[in-house]
């Protein structure tokens, strides 16, 4: 008989948090008891799993010591106010929230380094890192010693439901004032976010990097295993509801073999390479799929050691909740 594992998840009512249920049954993954919860103004409303509707339950009042698992998929306040009372209970820990630093747990994409949930201490505590740092590791990783990786740049083209149910409804409601010539009221963003793009994610620090930006350099330092590795990061507030997509370029130590970079990439886990002469998009190819998408492979113009990509995935589906259900997994293998 199939062991069973009763399951938390901390921020049910979220759109990482109902994708994440979603997957937990597509996955058919040994869910004993399945406990949904939320903050204090969520709490009552119902998520539908397997054709039940399950009711959300207060964080506040929750006996973790009933789950052997808890997913954080709330805000960084909720993790930081729970995930050691979990822990205390001997629940394991997945943190989706951005929470819980480098220095206190590990980061994990399971196609870049699984093998970090080896060394971990039970009651185990992982992160799932952000959308932005699972996609890229998922490609770069294979590439990784092919291309004796110097430097890496990006522009990361992210979609509003990276932050979450206001974000997008503030983009439809923008979108549907601008078409009826109707005056525009920026309410969560701090300006017109439709048909516009907005140079930063966040606010800045002192330097001018926010902090998504310094997050995704340190998370896939780690995730590459490459502690000393220049990356330059650039995040981009664009008016599209789901799917995050990015550019990519690599510098590598030696000349760029294009040949044996689609070779990796053709087989790679996760990761669907897109035929040359055409290119993927969110809408059309990423939303609502478990994989990565790369197109426009190219070197330099005038640089053989560098190489560039255009990368898209669905950043709540692939980038948060299907990655923290296959650490679920990788724990459940790692417990047996």
């Amino acid at each position: 008989m199939t062991q069973t594992y009763d399951i938390a998840v901390i921020g049910a009512t979220g759109t990482v948090g109902e994708t994440l249920v979603q997957i937990l049954e597509e996955r058919d993954f040994p869910l004993g008891t399945l406990h949904l919860l939320a903050s204090n103004e969520s709490a009552g409303s119902s998520v539908n799993y397997r054709g039940k509707n399950l009711r959300v339950r207060e964080v506040d009042a929750f006996d973790f010591s009933q789950v052997k698992l808890a997913f954080f998929a709330a805000g960084p306040a909720v993790t930081r106010s729970f995930a050691a009372k979990a822990r205390a209970a001997g629940c394991a820990v997945i943190d989706l929230s951005g929470a819980l630093s480098a220095e206190q747990v590990a980061a994990v994409v399971p196609e870049a380094n699984p093998q970090a949930i080896d060394s971990q201490n039970l009651p185990v505590q992982l992160v799932s890192p952000s959308a932005a740092a699972v996609a890229l590791a998922v490609v770069l990783a294979p590439l990784k010693h092919l291309l004796e990786l110097e430097r890496v740049n990006v522009t990361a083209c992210m979609a509003v439901s990276a932050q979450g149910r206001e974000a997008v409804g503030e983009l439809a409601r923008q979108t549907a004032e601008l078409l009826n010539a109707r005056p525009l009221e920026p309410r969560f963003f701090d300006r017109q976010v439709a048909f516009n793009l907005l140079a930063q994610v966040g606010t800045s620090d002192s330097e001018g990097h926010g902090a998504l930006e310094r997050r995704l350099v340190s998370e896939l330092r780690e995730l590459l295993g490459l502690p000393s590795l220049k990356i330059s990061v650039t995040c981009v507030q664009v008016p599209v509801f789901f799917g995050d997509s990015y550019t990519v370029a690599v510098h590598s130590r030696k000349a760029v073999d294009l040949a044996a970079v689609n070779a990796v990439l053709e087989h790679a886990d996760s990761v669907e390479l897109v035929e040359a002469g055409d290119y993927p998009t969110p809408v059309g190819d990423a939303v609502a799929q478990d994989v990565v998408y790369v197109g426009r492979v190219r070197g330099g113009v005038d640089e053989a050691e560098q190489l560039n990509l255009w990368l898209t995935t669905d950043n709540v589906r692939k980038g948060a909740a299907l990655n923290a259900v296959q650490l679920a997994e990788l724990l459940i293998k790692h417990l047996a």
